[in-house]
């Protein structure tokens, strides 16, 4: 279920999605309000392109992570890739 960023007040929020394409973040949208996940979304940028890069405008879906692993897995089986979370990524990077 959307819910706006004050809903979640002090808690930290995992990135779990950058929607590129309208339809790509209304997909997951609805694949997070069948799973029962709250989350929120901000509108942000992120830099994309290979030879022309450029700041591009996107969706920023973020859950709880205690939510994470069980939203991401949702959208995988959706054929989406959800960011890795940033604390998966420091044990990658030690190991």
């Amino acid at each position: 279920m959307r819910q706006p960023p004050e809903f979640f007040g002090d808690e930290e929020l995992d990135l779990l999605y950058i929607g590129k394409k309208l339809r790509h973040s209304q997909r997951v949208e609805e694949l997070l309000n069948e799973a029962g996940v709250e989350y929120a979304i901000e509108v942000d940028q992120y830099v994309g392109g290979f030879i022309f890069r450029s700041a591009r405008a996107g969706a920023f879906f973020y859950v709880r992570p205690t939510d994470h692993a069980r939203a991401a897995e949702t959208l995988r089986g959706a054929g989406f890739e959800p960011a890795p979370r940033a604390e998966d990524e420091s044990v990658e990077k030690r190991g």
